[in-house]
């Protein structure tokens, strides 16, 4: 059973959360990206809170500026440091004498992960990564790689002052079509329920979820906007040093394989695992291959 609750943070924000499994229980905390919502993990919330799938407490936060959870005005309010303290919060509020079992975090809800990771990594005992580019190797490719360079150009996009209206343009016709197979055919997964879940959601309002691009240096190099170039990352906010599972579709279009490269200089508690034939969106096409993987994470080294 999956429900609905909302944690009031001490700085203001409140967080509105899907969760299953009993309070005080191991915590199992799941983070969303771009354009999602705290849903897309309903069946792994409910599939992990099972006895017999290690009865965690499983905890799942719409990102601020997304559905029902604090939506601040300002762009510099979606800035990592917010959204880091953020989950630091809901960390203490939901596991309070103790760390995370895991983080597992897809899309921007990784690049949160990957930040809280490095600076508090007495949060979590693990780090679950889907398809979400580490700092360095998403600075390194927006700066030398041409093909994510060009990947990347929708994030100019994104930053627009007009974005919100021509992502909510004809029922959201360009946002559905985020979602689209390489022949661009609506998806499988993509079914009248889950369309109903994505639209009740967007009609909150999107300008949370563009703030997080508009606030972000991390945007490709394009004519007259090169800032990413002169970019430094020092080494000591790239280190994650706590186990860390990176699952990756790799037909992911816009998050190329190069991103993985080099990951093992940073990560050195990192396994890998690439899954042919999945796109970015592997949560909704291969819920059963995500938690088998998660699951057997969970269970190394007990």
């Amino acid at each position: 059973m999956i429900e609905s609750i909302v944690h009031p943070l001490p700085h203001g924000i409140h967080l509105h959360c899907h969760a299953s499994g009993a309070p005080g229980r191991p915590v199992l905390l799941f983070l969303h990206g771009f354009p999602e919502g705290a849903f897309i993990w309903d069946e792994l919330l409910a599939h992990f809170a099972r006895p017999e799938h290690g009865g965690y407490r499983c905890v799942a936060p719409f990102l601020r500026g997304f559905g029902r959870s604090s939506t601040p005005a300002e762009v510099e309010a979606y800035r990592a440091k917010h959204l880091v303290r953020d989950l630091a919060a809901l960390i203490a509020l939901e596991s309070p004498n103790a760390p995370l079992a895991a983080l597992v975090a897809h899309d921007w809800g990784g690049a949160v992960a990957w930040n809280l990771a490095n600076q508090q990594p007495q949060c979590m005992e693990r780090l679950a990564i889907i398809n979400s580019p580490h700092p360095g190797a998403f600075l390194r490719e927006l700066q030398h790689s041409p093909a994510q360079q060009d990947a990347s150009q929708y994030m100019h996009f994104l930053c627009r002052p007009d974005a919100e209206a021509l992502l909510s343009a004809n029922g959201y016709q360009r946002l559905f079509g985020f979602f689209d197979t390489p022949a661009g055919q609506p998806p499988a997964w993509l079914t009248d329920a889950v369309r109903a879940q994505y639209r009740d959601l967007w009609a909150q309002g999107l300008t949370g979820a563009c703030n997080y691009y508009r606030a972000s240096p991390l945007r490709p190099p394009r004519p007259g906007d090169d800032s990413v170039m002169a970019l430094a990352l020092p080494p000591e906010m790239l280190t994650v040093s706590v186990p860390t599972l990176v699952l990756w579709g790799m037909d992911d279009p816009a998050l190329l394989p190069g991103l993985l490269d080099g990951l093992p200089d940073w990560v050195p508690e990192l396994q890998l695992r690439p899954v042919e034939g999945a796109s970015h969106w592997i949560v909704h096409e291969q819920p059963a291959r995500v938690a088998q993987e998660l699951g057997r994470f969970l269970l190394q080294n007990k």
